[in-house]
């Protein structure tokens, strides 16, 4: 995975294969295995007492306890989604519960001990920690303090763990995005132009503090939308459609909304500060500006020079 970089112009397919394989993920996908780490669709082989019995294929038959079983009831022959993970004591187990990050994702968790192989990191699988060794710090963790983390299976142990060092499991696939498109983001660390994110699980980008118009936090998942890709492949991000055309509307819709939630009256104008208008439509003045001006030539609200009301 590591000399994918050296390698881009060569072969993007290898890259993309070599991104895929560090996690076992891909691999997976491509030829029908078993996904640790991940959520699986398998089939009911065994109903017991304490659970069911699942086929894992080559990995043999997996528990799911009873106390993660659904509500409805299962019998043999019928499939169902879990995640599949190592318990305490090695063994292969499903879940129906939802964990913080699967394999191949970041995310910020809670460190709750530190031993001597490493920290134990909170991802939401129960009497399972979640284990970050020391080679993968950027320094000692310390307890009950949150980091930025990815996801992955060593191969060396087979088991589930974190890595906090995160630059070498990202850009190592070109990034092929569409200005506009839409994306899932992670927050990750503020700096003097904005916050850098981590973009769909594969690269890094930016968010700049002057088209940031909400609260945003380390370690929030967000939908954002490509601005640009830049000749040396940075990627700059917006937490809305970029152009006027796509962001008049929506937020047109809401100012009426928000007019109808307050008795029809709002005080705000053109002439208010932009840190109003961003606290009550998360926007830029330049935007509101625009859509007020919209709805005003469509005779739907007055601007007065304190407030705008409905017409």
């Amino acid at each position: 995975m590591f000399f994918c970089k050296q390698l881009r112009a060569e072969s993007k397919e290898l890259c993309t294969f070599a991104h895929e394989s560090h996690n076992e993920t891909g691999i997976a996908n491509r030829i029908g295995m078993l996904q640790i780490g991940k959520f699986n669709t398998l089939k009911v082989v065994k109903t017991v007492d304490f659970g069911l019995y699942l086929d894992g294929g080559e990995k043999g038959e997996i528990l799911l306890p009873r106390k993660f079983l659904p509500e409805k009831p299962y019998a043999e022959g019928d499939e169902l989604s879990v995640f599949v993970y190592y318990d305490s004591e090695d063994r292969l187990i499903a879940t129906t519960r939802k964990p913080y990050v699967q394999v191949g994702q970041f995310a910020r968790l809670q460190v709750k001990s530190v031993t001597k192989v490493g920290a134990f990191l909170d991802w939401g699988v129960e009497a399972k920690d979640l284990l970050v060794p020391f080679r993968e710090q950027h320094g000692e963790m310390q307890p009950d303090r949150y980091y930025i983390v990815y996801v992955y299976l060593d191969f060396a142990t087979g088991r589930i763990v974190a890595s906090a060092k995160l630059d070498k499991f990202l850009d190592n696939v070109p990034p092929e995005y569409t200005p506009n498109q839409p994306v899932e983001i992670l927050v990750v660390q503020e700096t003097q132009l904005g916050y850098k994110v981590i973009i769909n699980n594969l690269h890094w980008g930016v968010i700049y503090h002057n088209e940031i118009f909400r609260p945003v936090a380390i370690g929030e998942h967000l939908q954002a939308y490509i601005k640009q890709v830049r000749d040396d492949e940075r990627i700059d991000v917006s937490l809305q459609p970029i152009g006027y055309e796509q962001r008049i509307d929506p937020l047109s819709e809401t100012i009426l909304k928000r007019l109808d939630e307050a008795g029809g009256r709002l005080p705000l104008s053109d002439k208010s500060p932009a840190e109003e208008i961003a606290r009550y439509f998360q926007c830029s003045k330049k935007s509101f500006k625009k859509a007020i001006g919209a709805l005003y030539k469509a005779r739907r609200i007055v601007i007065d020079e304190r407030e705008i009301r409905k017409a």
